[in-house]
């Protein structure tokens, strides 16, 4: 979390889950952005050995469950976003963000650093009263 932005940092949430978040302050400042959700698009087959059963909806709904589908191991801690075995794009279009309280935490709840794409329906958790919308 401290180092260059654009690597990712990678973590064990409660001894079981492999949590990725994309660096993105500068290296010494602690900043992050702890990824929750995410749509795959592609790999499709590989996630769905990793997570089998489920359906495409919640192949990677969650932090835990993304880390899961996309094989998010500690090896993944510090490597840049921009080469393989990341490719990270910008979007084509321009999304439509919710901005929601923060949620799964018990410290720093009335921060609104919670985003995601407006009306999706792989948002990880409902998104918390308070909510503003914004257009991006």
């Amino acid at each position: 979390m401290f180092g260059p932005p654009g690597h990712a940092y990678v973590y064990r949430s409660y001894g079981i889950h492999w949590m990725l978040n994309l660096v993105c302050g500068s290296a010494g400042h602690g900043a992050a952005v702890l990824v929750r959700a995410l749509v795959v698009e592609h790999g499709v087959e590989r996630a769905r050995a990793r997570r089998p059963g489920v359906g495409e909806r919640d192949l990677a709904r969650g932090p835990g469950r993304l880390g899961l589908a996309l094989g998010v191991r500690p090896e993944h801690d510090g490597l840049p976003l921009d080469a393989p075995p990341f490719a990270l794009h910008a979007a084509t279009v321009p999304a439509r963000v919710e901005v929601s309280l923060r949620i799964g935490i018990t410290r720093g709840v009335e921060r609104p650093w919670r985003f995601a794409e407006a009306g999706s329906r792989y948002v990880s958790g409902p998104l918390r009263a308070g909510a503003v919308r914004s257009s991006g």
